[in-house]
């Protein structure tokens, strides 16, 4: 979502995007980035998002970087169940460990949902995850930068992907999620900062819709892979399968089967 916002990049670091740009999540961007943020169309077979990672391993799910991949919006975005983002939240406490998500959904489903979010974009690199399609890689370990040295990062490597962390988030997902929890420049990436900005993809995929019955479980799956392009369709491919070298790292029938363990009934 990403893809991503998104963030999604679809695939994963180490074997499995954004949004997670989301968009690891995420047409070039103004940056030359391709596609990799966009909320997904409602219609046809192919949609747009990056699923290329540092550190996966099976070529077989790798695509080369394809640098001229038409913008498409934010992924994410008008997905059924979304609702309202909230606003800017003062404090990095309350901004980390407060939130519809922390509050609404016990959290052993919310760190299922992530490890399998992070299965399919992020894999063995984790948090520390970057986009392989990116050749000019950050000066350090994305959890031991701060968000404006990330933006820096994006800044002075243009033409290449950017998709980051667990999330794979892009850079205009990435902002935004930044301005809406308020986080300041200076704030470090790590992973409960990294936790926190995912919990806003969940909230626009619909989870608190799927956990208050409004939507069903196909249906918050389905929302789960426009945002991220490593989680599959219905479909059982990418939500954005071909596209930019997306593809869906787990198959329909593990996630499924995963997303039944994790929401029984």
């Amino acid at each position: 979502m990403t893809s991503p916002e998104r963030n999604g990049s679809g695939g994963n670091g180490s074997g499995g995007k954004a949004a997670s740009e989301n968009a690891a999540l995420f047409g070039a961007g103004p940056n030359g980035d391709p596609a990799e943020d966009a909320p997904p169309q409602t219609g046809g077979d192919r949609r747009t998002g990056p699923s290329m990672f540092i550190g996966r391993r099976g070529g077989g799910l790798f695509a080369p970087y394809a640098p001229r991949v038409r913008r498409i919006p934010e992924r994410g975005a008008g997905l059924p169940g979304a609702r309202p983002g909230s606003g800017p939240v003062a404090g990095l406490e309350a901004v980390l460990f407060t939130g519809p998500v922390a509050r609404n959904v016990p959290q052993a489903q919310v760190q299922r949902i992530r490890a399998l979010i992070g299965q399919a974009e992020a894999g063995a690199r984790g948090y520390d995850a970057v986009n392989m399609g990116a050749k000019i890689r950050p000066p350090k370990a994305p959890t031991r930068m701060r968000i404006e040295e990330i933006y820096d990062w994006i800044a002075a490597t243009p033409g290449q992907p950017h998709a980051i962390g667990y999330y794979q988030f892009i850079p205009a997902t990435l902002k935004r999620l930044v301005t809406r929890l308020g986080l300041p420049p200076d704030t470090l990436f790590t992973p409960a900062v990294q936790d926190r900005l995912g919990d806003l993809l969940l909230e626009d995929a619909g989870l608190l819709a799927f956990r208050a019955g409004e939507i069903d479980r196909v249906t918050f799956m389905n929302n789960l892979s426009k945002v991220w392009a490593g989680l599959p369709y219905m479909t059982g491919k990418s939500y954005y399968d071909g596209i930019a070298g997306n593809r869906a790292s787990l198959t329909w029938e593990y996630f499924d089967r995963e997303m039944a363990r994790i929401f029984p009934g």
